[in-house]
């Protein structure tokens, strides 16, 4: 079992940046594989990016390619997901995820925390 907590939402102008972040408690945290999910409003809930368990591979969602980045502090059982270039439709709730490959935390993650809103202006 691994809890996690999300922090960094906020309301931002587009072309604002802000950094997300998700630690993780319970089981070791170089277990897991760790990603990032976002709900717009009215929309189904969408992969965004992921990161291995050491950090080796990434994987990120064409839509936001160049503008996010994800990395992970192992010291501080810390996933990060740095929002850059905002747009008004990157609003929605972003969630983090953990499982065991980086395979399945980009579709079915087992683990879920509870999210965080982040709000773009035009």
């Amino acid at each position: 079992q691994v809890q996690l907590v999300e922090s960094g939402g906020g309301s931002v102008q587009a072309g604002g940046s802000l950094r997300l972040s998700c630690a993780a408690s319970g089981r070791p945290f170089t277990r897991y594989a760790l990603g990032w999910f976002r709900q717009g409003p009215g929309k189904e809930r969408q992969f965004v990016a992921a990161i291995s368990s050491g950090a080796s591979r990434t994987a990120v969602v064409d839509s936001v390619k160049g503008r996010f980045n994800i990395s992970r502090d192992s010291a501080k059982n810390t996933v990060y997901l740095q929002l850059n270039s905002l747009k008004p439709e990157d609003t929605a709730v972003y969630y983090c995820a953990a499982d065991f490959t980086i395979a399945r935390v980009s579709s079915t993650p087992s683990y879920w925390g509870q999210g965080t809103q982040v709000t773009v202006s035009s």
